[in-house]
């Protein structure tokens, strides 16, 4: 059955951290939709390889109206975690325990969102701190269940791993 995936994200995410998790979810017959703070702008990767058009705005996007949540890396997160409109969509994806994909620094927002207490997980090294100090039961895997609703994993090297768990929570 195909499901709606939200995908919080804005400039500077990790390019193959976006595209790669998203052309899974398409060829698995999923629908991905984009969320920024303004429908039809386009966004650029870190990298410089991957653009993006915005399908929604925040403020016209609600949570019940999805059925599982992408949160690619890269300095996105980091972004958009500033935002209170993202923070309380994130929180509310978790508490409504709908899937949650989060990798390398996507775990920022579950961060924000204040989630991820007594959760396993795992992330870029670079913030594995900051998951262990919000009450992580840090791993460091290539891609990390917890509860059968949030996929984490570290790198773009995970990537086969993390979208391999992702379709199969959503199968």
């Amino acid at each position: 059955m195909s499901k709606k995936v939200a995908v919080l994200i804005t400039d500077e995410f990790e390019d193959s951290e976006f595209t790669s998790p998203a052309d899974a979810l398409r060829q698995a017959g999923h629908e991905v939709v984009t969320i920024d703070t303004e429908r039809g702008k386009t966004i650029t990767g870190k990298q410089g390889k991957a653009t993006v058009t915005i399908d929604a705005a925040i403020d016209e996007s609600r949570s019940e109206d999805f059925d599982a949540l992408l949160l690619p890396g890269g300095h996105s997160p980091d972004s958009l975690r500033a935002d209170e409109r993202f923070v309380e969509f994130t929180r509310e994806m978790v508490n409504a325990h709908k899937p949650v994909f989060a990798i390398c620094h996507g775990p920022q927002l579950l961060i924000s969102a204040d989630v991820v207490r007594n959760r396993k997980m795992t992330s870029v090294n670079a913030i594995a701190v900051d998951l262990k100090n919000a009450g992580v039961d840090f791993y460091d895997r290539e891609v990390v269940v917890d509860d059968g609703q949030i996929v984490t994993s570290r790198t773009p090297d995970d990537l086969p791993a993390f979208n391999r768990e992702m379709l199969k929570l959503l199968s």
